[in-house]
């Protein structure tokens, strides 16, 4: 951000809503590193139609879903 009203954007891009997904072949490995690494949990895992997803925080802000497809 080069400019205060930048600043103040950044990690409210999307108006709280989530638009980066990360996508695994191992839920419970990468859910668990993320645990064990104290980055902030959002809403804890559910399963979907689609797959099992949880949505996180990165040290910005932005909201993640960590997704492991059903189809995998």
């Amino acid at each position: 951000a080069a400019t205060n009203e930048q600043s103040e954007k950044v990690g409210n891009q999307t108006g709280g809503r989530v638009f980066l997904f990360l996508n695994t072949d191992d839920f419970e490995r990468d859910y668990q590193n993320l645990l064990d690494n104290k980055v902030e949990i959002i809403r804890e895992p559910i399963l979907e139609a689609y797959g099992k997803v949880a949505v996180f925080a990165d040290i910005y802000g932005n909201l993640w879903d960590l997704i492991e497809r059903a189809d995998n």
